[in-house]
């Protein structure tokens, strides 16, 4: 009877153990998964704990190489601060009203900055979006003596295009360019420019010894690429006034209102204003992707500024269906 009851003293001591020694695993298994449901807040939700606020879902915090680095800019009350870009401004955001900015009169890539408010102390910040497709971010604070009060954001020695680029950069897309890359279709132009190449032969017109002639057509990514050239064979400089490029009516009824339909373009490259006499210049213009009805033609038009050497051609359907397709691949 005494061995029954140490038997059962033994066996009750094994149990009892084992329920401890199960507690103690599950204890630590639950240690083990409230440590890695913390490292995750803290990684993952690194206000969590603090706020009670949750990201619910994949969030994941941004690292530094997702940042466009700011530029450092100081401005003042009793000056003006001037910034000149590469390109005309398209777009301007200003962080608080203790600052006001706007294009200088007459010029589409310069920004005038001031502060509103004498010595104020908080930071801010400026967002600007240029036409070539660049974004810059200015970091602002006040300083009552600036210490650069004139800015260009473009390399005296580079061009600004590629060299110049953070490796993180990224291009904003414009309307008007639809789905193309602007520093794509700057590059186009310029390779046009470059390579200079007469497609089309039968394209023109001369007037007072002027020469006005459309040298290529070029398609890429819905948009329409003309090459023109103006030859300028008199001694008396050709001052350009205006430019337009509209669809109009092979044949107007008498009495009949002709209907135009005016296409502007939405980039120019190496758009010249004046052509000295015995020179000669060629530009590139980008324009929207269009083709002509039956009945219709394209009608260029170049007029002189206070002259009357006006240069005109017409652009039939077929030389726009015939146009140049551009590999993007071999542009340079």
């Amino acid at each position: 009877m005494k061995k029954y009851f140490v038997m059962m003293f033994a066996l009750a001591l094994g149990a009892r153990a084992a329920n401890a020694q199960e507690v103690t695993n599950t204890e630590a298994v639950r240690t083990t998964e409230q440590t890695q449901t913390v490292s995750l807040c803290k990684e993952v939700y690194p206000d969590a704990e603090r706020d009670g606020g949750l990201y619910h879902g994949l969030t994941r915090k941004l690292s530094f190489d997702r940042m466009i680095p700011p530029h450092g800019l100081e401005v003042t009350y009793d000056k003006t601060v001037h910034i000149i870009f590469p390109a005309a401004v398209r777009y301007v955001d200003l962080g608080s009203p203790n600052l006001i900015a706007g294009k200088a009169d007459g010029a589409e890539n310069v920004i005038r900055v001031k502060a509103t408010v004498r010595d104020f102390r908080a930071e801010t910040n400026m967002s600007v979006i240029t036409e070539d497709g660049s974004f810059y971010t200015f970091n602002v604070r006040y300083a009552a003596e600036p210490l650069l009060l004139n800015v260009e954001m473009c390399d005296f020695i580079h061009d600004g295009s590629t060299l110049n680029r953070p490796n993180n950069a990224m291009e904003v897309y414009l309307t008007e360019l639809g789905s193309e890359s602007p520093l794509l279709v700057r590059l186009i132009m310029k390779s046009i420019y470059k390579n200079d190449r007469r497609e089309i032969k039968h394209i023109g017109c001369k007037r007072f010894g002027v020469q006005y002639l459309l040298k290529g057509i070029y398609s890429h990514n819905g948009l329409l690429y003309f090459h023109m050239q103006l030859k300028n064979s008199s001694s008396v400089p050709f001052d350009v006034d205006y430019l337009s490029f509209k669809i109009v009516d092979k044949k107007v009824a008498k009495r009949t209102v002709m209907q135009e339909q005016i296409i502007q373009p939405v980039r120019a490259y190496n758009n010249v204003q004046v052509i000295d006499g015995r020179h000669s210049e060629h530009m590139v213009f980008t324009l929207p992707k269009f083709t002509l009805a039956d009945g219709k033609h394209l009608v260029v038009e170049l007029h002189e500024q206070q002259g009357g050497r006006h240069q005109t051609f017409t652009v039939e359907n077929t030389d726009l269906v015939r146009a140049r397709v551009i590999d993007e691949l071999k542009v340079k």
